[in-house]
C-alpha cells in the first residue's frame, strides 16, 4: 500500500510553519531533550520539519506513542520518507525485510520465525552465552588498564552471540559492524549508507550459498532449509530478514551492555542491591532499558486515514514519528521518571516497541543482558571508571548510549 504525503490543511499548514526542527539535540545523553517534555505537557502530537523541510508529528505520550505503534491505522510502508536524517532514510528505505510491510505480509513473515524466537528456544542458549561472557570478561582482564568496555567486551559479547546463533563467521565482524555502524550514523552520506546496506545483502546471500551446501546447527541453514528450499519465500526476503537479525542484534546490544554498565556504576547503592539479591536482575534490566530507551530517531509510521490524537487532527499520509524515550519517561505512567530505580515496575516499557512490529530478538536481548550483569561485578568486584562520568563520549547514531567506556578495576 502506497500513502501519498497529505496536503495540508491551512491550519496545519499554520502550526508547521512555526514547528521545531527535529532531531532536537540532547544536552543531558540519558533523558530526552527538555523541549520534548515540556511539548508531552503542552503540545504532545506536536509539529515538527525534519532534516529536508519535511513537514511531520512528533508523538510524545505514552499512551499516543502505543496507539501509534499498535493501531492499524497507521502504517509502516513508506515511513523511510520521515526519518530525520537523510542517513536514516536511506537506511530505511534499503530495509527490505518484513519490518517495513503491515499485515498481511508482515504477519506472513513474522509467523514463519516466530518459533525461533520463543522464551524456551533462547533459553537453550543460554550455556552458550555464559561461555561467550565468560570468555569475553577473561580476555578483558588481560588487557592493560584501563580498558574500553565497549570494545573489549559489550561488542564481542553481543557480535559472538549473534554469530553463533545465527551462523555467521565471527572472524567476519569487524567488517559487518562497520558496515552496521555507517548505517546507524545520523549524519553519514546516504549514498555510503546505501552502499553499506548492499554490500550486507550480498554477504548474506554468499553465506546462505554456504550453509545449503555445508549444513550447520544455526539459525541461517535452519531457515535456508525450511523456508527457501521448500519455495515457502523468495531468496532476495529470506537475505533481507537474515541481515536484519545479524545487524540490528549486535549493535543494539552491545550498546545496551555498554550503557546499562555505565548506569550501575553511577548508582553503586542499587547495584550492591542487585549483586545481594539475583533475583533483583531481571528487574534491573527492564529498568534499564526503560532509562536507557536508546533508539534518537525513534520510530516512524504514516496515517493511512484521518485519526485525532490527543486533540489533533492527523490525515492520512501524514508521518507520525513516535518517541519510545519520551514515552518511558511519562510521568503519567513511570512516577518520578529520570530516577532510575529498579525497584520500580518497569515491564511495561515500549523500548523494544510495540504492537506487531515489536522486536521479534528482545529474548535474545535479554538473555544477554541479565548473563552480562550477573557475571561482570562477580568477576571484576573492583570495577569502576577510569575518567569522571562527564567525560564518557556518547554515540552520534540512531543509537544513545556510550561510544566507549574506560574502565580500571
Amino acid at each position: 500500500m502506497h500513502i501519498e504525503p497529505s496536503d495540508e490543511s491551512g491550519a496545519d499548514a499554520a502550526r508547521h510553519s512555526a514547528a521545531i526542527r527535529f532531531p532536537i539535540p540532547r544536552t543531558v545523553p540519558l533523558d530526552p531533550p527538555a523541549e520534548l517534555t515540556e511539548l508531552r505537557s503542552r503540545c504532545p502530537v506536536a509539529p515538527v520539519l525534519l532534516h529536508d523541510g519535511t513537514p511531520a508529528w512528533l508523538v510524545t505520550r505514552y499512551d499516543d506513542v502505543r496507539t501509534v505503534l499498535g493501531d492499524d491505522r497507521f502504517s509502516s510502508v513508506g515511513s523511510w520518507r520521515f526519518q530525520p536524517s537523510a542517513s536514516r532514510a536511506a537506511a530505511e528505505k534499503g530495509e527490505k525485510s518484513f519490518t517495513a510491510m503491515d499485515p498481511p505480509e508482515h504477519t506472513f513473515f513474522r509467523k514463519l520465525l516466530t518459533r525461533h524466537f520463543t522464551v524456551k528456544r533462547i533459553g537453550e542458549l543460554g550455556p552458550a552465552v555464559a561461555e561467550i561472557v565468560d570468555d569475553a570478561i577473561t580476555e578483558m582482564l588481560g588487557m592493560p588498564q584501563p580498558v574500553d568496555l565497549v570494545k573489549a567486551l559489550a561488542f564481542p559479547i553481543a557480535s559472538r552471540t549473534m554469530c553463533h546463533f545465527i551462523g555467521v563467521p565471527y572472524e567476519d565482524h569487524e567488517w559487518y559492524e562497520e558496515r552496521a555502524n555507517i548505517r546507524s550514523v545520523m549524519g553519514a552520506d546516504p549514498v555510503e549508507v546505501a552502499q553499506a546496506t548492499n554490500d550486507l545483502l550480498d554477504y548474506v546471500d554468499r553465506l546462505v550459498d554456504v550453509k545449503l551446501a555445508t549444513p550447520a546447527d544455526d539459525l541461517m541453514t535452519r531457515l535456508a532449509q525450511e523456508l527457501l528450499v521448500p519455495g515457502i519465500v523468495s531468496r532476495a526476503d529470506l537475505v533481507a530478514i537474515l541481515r536484519l537479525l545479524l545487524t540490528a542484534g549486535h549493535e543494539t546490544t552491545a550498546t545496551m551492555i555498554g550503557t546499562g554498565t555505565f548506569v550501575l556504576l553511577q548508582h553503586p547503592d542499587q547495584l550492591a542491591q542487585m549483586l545481594a539479591n539475583r533475583e533483583l536482575v531481571p528487574d534491573v534490566v527492564e529498568e534499564l532499558l526503560r532509562y536507557v530507551s536508546m533508539l534518537h530517531s525513534t520510530i516512524v509510521r504514516v496515517a493511512k486515514e484521518e485519526v485525532e490524537l490527543s486533540g489533533t487532527c492527523v490525515h492520512a499520509g501524514d508521518g507520525l514519528i513516535a518517541t519510545p524515550g519520551a514515552a518511558n519517561k511519562d510521568p503519567e505512567v513511570f512516577p518520578e521518571p529520570h530516577r532510575f530505580d529498579i525497584h520500580r515496575d518497569a515491564r511495561h516499557h515500549i523500548a523494544f516497541g510495540y504492537g506487531v512490529h515489536q522486536c521479534l530478538g528482545q529474548p535474545v536481548a535479554r538473555l544477554e543482558l541479565r548473563t552480562v550483569f550477573n557475571t561482570l561485578f562477580d568477576r571484576i568486584p573492583g570495577l569502576r571508571l577510569a575518567v569522571p562520568a562527564e567525560e564518557v563520549p556518547f554515540n552520534d547514531s540512531n543509537l544513545i548510549g556510550v561510544s566507549s567506556l574506560p574502565v580500571t578495576w
